[in-house]
C-alpha cells in the first residue's frame, strides 16, 4: 500500500528573502541595545569587510578582462545599471511626500545606483537560452565598477538631500569597500582555487554575513524609532513605485536592445543583467554609506529584489517558450535566424 505524501508547496517568496525579513522581524522584537549594539556594530564591519574581500578573491581577472572584448553589452549594461536607473530614481522624486516618504525615496535612489546581480542574471539567461557568458560578465563587471561608482553616485545625488551620506566620508567608504576588495583580487592567484572548491560553505558564509549585517542595521533603526516613521500603506505604494521602475527597466532594456541591433541571446543578456540590482552587494554598501540609518535605505532594495526574482522566472520561462516555438513553426530557417527572430 501506498504511503500518502502531501504535495510539496512551492512558496511563493525566496527563501533568502523570508530569511531577511525574519531577521528584520527579529531586530524589530528583539534588537542589540547598549555595548551589545557597539559589539555588533564593530563585528559588522568585519563582516562587511570579508564579504569584500571574498568577492575579490573569487573574481578571476582573467576572465573579466576577456570578457571585455564584449564591449558594447557591457557598455549598454553599465547604461543602464548606473545611467538610466538613477536617472529614474531622481525623476521619483516628484512622488514626495505624496506617495513616498522622503527616507523612502531615499532608499529608492540608493537602489536605482546599486550594481547589477550575477547570480540570478546568470540563472535567467540560462534558463531563457541567452548568452551566459556575457551575463557572467556583464554581472562580475558591474559589480566591479559599483565598487567605486555606487559610492560616488551616493556622493553625488544624496550628498545634498538629507539622505545621512555626505562627500565627507567617501573616502572612508571607498577605503572600507575597496581595500578589502582589492586584498582579494591580490591573494585570488592562491585562494582562488580553495574558494571555488568550497563555493557552497563560503555562500553560507555570505548570506550569514548579510544576515548579521541586516540584524545590526535594523536593530540601529529600531532603537531610533524607524517603524513609526512609514505607515503599511507607505509600504504598499513603494511596492507599486518599484514594480512600475521594473517594468519600464524591462521595456527598456528588451527593446532598446533590438533598436542598437543585437542578437536574441545577448538581447536576453542584457534584459536580465540591466535591469536588475544586487542584494548581495547593495545591503553591505548601505550599511557602510548611511550607517545608523541604514535600515530604511535598505528597505527597498530588499522588496526590489523579490519583485525581481519573481518576475524574473516568469520572463525567462517565457522567452523559453517563446525560442522553442520559433524554432519549431520555422522548420525551414536556419536555427540561427530562427532563434534571431524570436522575443525579446
Amino acid at each position: 500500500m501506498r504511503r500518502f505524501r502531501p504535495p510539496r508547496i512551492k512558496l511563493p517568496i525566496d527563501p533568502y528573502i523570508a530569511a531577511l525579513l525574519g531577521t528584520v522581524l527579529l531586530a524589530t522584537l528583539l534588537p542589540a541595545r547598549g555595548a551589545a549594539a557597539t559589539t555588533m556594530d564593530g563585528l559588522s564591519t568585519a563582516a562587511v569587510a570579508l564579504l569584500f574581500f571574498l568577492y575579490g578573491a573569487r573574481l578571476s581577472t582573467r576572465e573579466v578582462v576577456e570578457g571585455l572584448r564584449h564591449w558594447r553589452l557591457h557598455l549598454t549594461v553599465l547604461g543602464c545599471t548606473f545611467v538610466i536607473f538613477p536617472l529614474l530614481g531622481l525623476a521619483a522624486r516628484g512622488l514626495v511626500p505624496y506617495v513616498l516618504t522622503p527616507e523612502l525615496h531615499t532608499g529608492l535612489l540608493f537602489l536605482c545606483v546599486a550594481p547589477s546581480t550575477i547570480q540570478s542574471s546568470i540563472a535567467y539567461t540560462s534558463m531563457a537560452r541567452g548568452n551566459v557568458a556575457a551575463a557572467i560578465c556583464a554581472g562580475s563587471f558591474s559589480s566591479l565598477v559599483g565598487i567605486v561608482l555606487t559610492p560616488l553616485l551616493a556622493a553625488l545625488l544624496l550628498g545634498g538631500s538629507g539622505g545621512g551620506f555626505s562627500l565627507d566620508s567617501l573616502l572612508s567608504v571607498l577605503l572600507r569597500l575597496l581595500a578589502p576588495f582589492l586584498a582579494g583580487q591580490l591573494l585570488q592567484r592562491w585562494v582562488g582555487g580553495f574558494l571555488t572548491r568550497h563555493k557552497r560553505v563560503l555562500g553560507r558564509v555570505d548570506r550569514g554575513s548579510i544576515l548579521f549585517v541586516v540584524y545590526t542595521a535594523f536593530s540601529a533603526g529600531v532603537v531610533r524609532g524607524v517603524w513609526h516613521q512609514i505607515g503599511p500603506w507607505r509600504l504598499l505604494a513603494l511596492l507599486g513605485v518599484e514594480a512600475v521602475l521594473l517594468g519600464l527597466m524591462l521595456t527598456l532594456t528588451s527593446q532598446g536592445t533590438r533598436w542598437l541591433g543585437f542578437d536574441r541571446e545577448d538581447r536576453v543578456a542584457i534584459t536580465f543583467a540591466g535591469s536588475k540590482k544586487s542584494l548581495a552587494s547593495g545591503l553591505p554598501m548601505a550599511t557602510v554609506l548611511f550607517g545608523a540609518q541604514a535600515s530604511l535605505a535598505v528597505l527597498p532594495l530588499m522588496l526590489f529584489h523579490q519583485l525581481q526574482l519573481m518576475v524574473g522566472a516568469v520572463l525567462a520561462k517565457r522567452y523559453e517558450r517563446q525560442l522553442a516555438a520559433t524554432v519549431r513553426d520555422a522548420p525551414a530557417v536556419a536555427p540561427r535566424a530562427a532563434a534571431d527572430a524570436a522575443v525579446p
